[in-house]
């Protein structure tokens, strides 16, 4: 099992310089993968990310939410079109430096959807999903999709709804990524989406219920990580955390971070990477009782 950090705790920018400290910071802070933001791929640097990469090793994976102009989730052919664009160009970012997992609300825009989804917008979101898919099959990429809370997509909010979502997506390299942010919003518990999920369950984010110090919120972390055990998840378990100290202000606004819970990056990783790796002992002791 990795244990992983996203990029967005370290550095709001992709740039070669953030990319670097980003990198140095998550391997400092004892981690085992470096999840960075890929919001735009196609300028980010490849080459630079490689010697990087070569000077650092980290295994990667990245995230991504969708945005206005390029929604998979909408009757706009020009925005879907758009979406599946820069899915099929973050996958070959990933392809070339060996990454295996591209997650995230891959399939929607971020934002308050005023209505459901409708038929059509949903056949959209599942065929441009089925498409960049194809792809990263071909990369040995593995795509999650991350079950996101009702105010930031209407497609499916819990696990149940994601794993209709994956039967009509029907490809074997697409899975559910939980999140224990959502969940403490949408879920009836900690325990159940891993327990439906766990056979396409691909990759899970850790976050506290105000994205701040892990424990220090309300979210039910000893039975999530004994769920986990139990069930026998071994794929990546990356910590998700944001503060505007940080954050590109654009995206701050976007993720309603009215109010900073921590600024001291090193302290917090430091914190969450003990905290994960902690529970996660802890339930794996339980089999010694």
């Amino acid at each position: 099992m990795q244990i992983g950090c996203h990029g967005l705790v370290w550095t709001g920018s992709n740039d070669p310089e953030s990319f670097e400290e980003a990198v140095t910071k998550t391997l400092a802070a004892g981690f085992d993968l470096f999840e960075m933001a890929l919001f735009d791929p196609e300028t980010f640097d490849v080459g630079a990310a490689r010697e990087i990469l070569a000077k650092h090793p980290v295994a990667v994976s990245a995230s991504m939410g969708q945005a206005r102009d390029s929604d998979p989730n909408s009757e706009d052919p020009a925005k879907v079109r758009a979406a599946e664009k820069k899915l099929i160009a973050a996958i070959d970012v990933l392809e070339a430096l060996g990454s295996k997992y591209f997650v995230g609300a891959l399939y929607s825009e971020l934002r308050k959807f005023m209505a459901p989804a409708s038929a059509t917008a949903r056949a959209n979101a599942v065929g441009v999903i089925r498409t960049a898919a194809d792809r990263a099959a071909d990369a040995g990429i593995t795509l999650g999709m991350e079950v996101i809370n009702r105010y930031e997509t209407n497609l499916f909010n819990t696990g149940r709804g994601a794993l209709k979502f994956l039967d009509e997506v029907d490809r074997p390299n697409v899975g559910v990524h939980l999140d224990t942010y959502h969940m403490n919003i949408e879920e009836s518990d900690m325990v159940q989406p891993v327990e439906d999920c766990i056979d396409r369950l691909v990759y899970v984010h850790v976050g506290e219920s105000h994205r701040g110090y892990l424990g220090s919120g309300n979210v039910d972390f000893d039975n999530f990580f004994k769920a986990l055990v139990r069930s026998g998840y071994d794929g990546p378990v990356t910590f998700e955390s944001f503060s505007s100290a940080v954050v590109h202000p654009e995206l701050s606004g976007m993720l309603g971070i009215w109010r900073n819970l921590w600024d001291d990056s090193e302290d917090l990783g430091a914190h969450a990477n003990a905290f994960i790796r902690g529970q996660l002992r802890a339930a794996q002791t339980i089999g010694m009782h």
